[in-house]
């Protein structure tokens, strides 16, 4: 019964931000400012799944610049975790295909975010020039998944070398956001979910790469964002164990 009572509020609710949401990017379409917004709204329904999430980003964080955010892709429960850390005047790099799903579509194309053709190898890899091209275009910074797909339970997955290669391109730091494990942890027929962590890491600095070197890159940061999620998980348990 919770369940469904959960279903049909966070439907009511994610309906009713795309429907606003698109009419009032109408006004200013394409703003990246706007995706920070929107991904905090979203990132309030964790309160209504029963999940208490703290959010960890350096009082600094300003001075990072323009970067390539990178975050593990777990499941859709990203959308009210990691969301709440999406930083001003970031945008999102999704497949082409987010256009077509209803509601969300628009909203996510008028608020500024990048779209991809993922099964197009040519296209995709033509991308990573326009993804670089974007940050002297726009003012911006780019968050990226670059798992590449929903790790549903298997741990951190391999990266693929898209983001790194274009922070090499555009001559930007990545910054890894790290997101505690939520899979098979939260039931929408239990009140009280526990806690997750979202941290932001320190930036990684690029300029020692090149794309000869891209795949070192990748596998630096994936042990930095390994070792994160591990100590994160750690205090979770500990957290939920004391019931605080």
């Amino acid at each position: 019964m919770l369940l469904i009572l959960r279903a049909i509020l966070a439907t009511l609710y994610c309906i009713l931000v795309c429907i606003f949401g698109s009419i009032y990017c109408l006004f200013s379409p394409r703003d990246p400012r706007h995706v920070a917004t929107f991904g905090h709204l979203f990132g309030r329904l964790s309160g209504l799944f029963g999940l208490k999430v703290e959010v960890r980003v350096p009082a600094d964080a300003a001075k990072n610049g323009n970067c390539i955010y990178i975050a593990n892709h777990q499941n859709n429960y990203d959308m009210v975790t990691a969301a709440k850390a999406v930083q001003p005047r970031t945008v999102t790099v999704g497949k082409k295909s987010l256009l077509w799903v209803p509601f969300f579509g628009p909203l996510y194309w008028l608020t500024g975010n990048l779209l991809i053709d993922r099964d197009n190898r040519a296209k995709a890899h033509g991308t990573i020039a326009q993804v670089a091209e974007q940050f002297k275009k726009r003012d911006i910074s780019i968050w990226m998944f670059p798992e590449g797909t929903r790790s549903r339970g298997r741990g951190l997955m391999p990266f693929k070398t898209g983001a790194f290669h274009a922070a090499i391109a555009a001559g930007v730091p990545i910054v890894p956001i790290c997101v505690s494990t939520t899979s098979g942890k939260i039931n929408l027929n239990r009140w009280n979910n526990g806690h997750a962590i979202v941290e932001m890491l320190e930036p990684v600095d690029i300029s020692g790469y090149g794309r000869e070197n891209v795949r070192e890159l990748a596998a630096h940061c994936h042990e930095l964002m390994l070792a994160k999620i591990a100590e994160l998980d750690a205090e979770v348990a500990q957290r939920n164990a004391a019931g605080k």
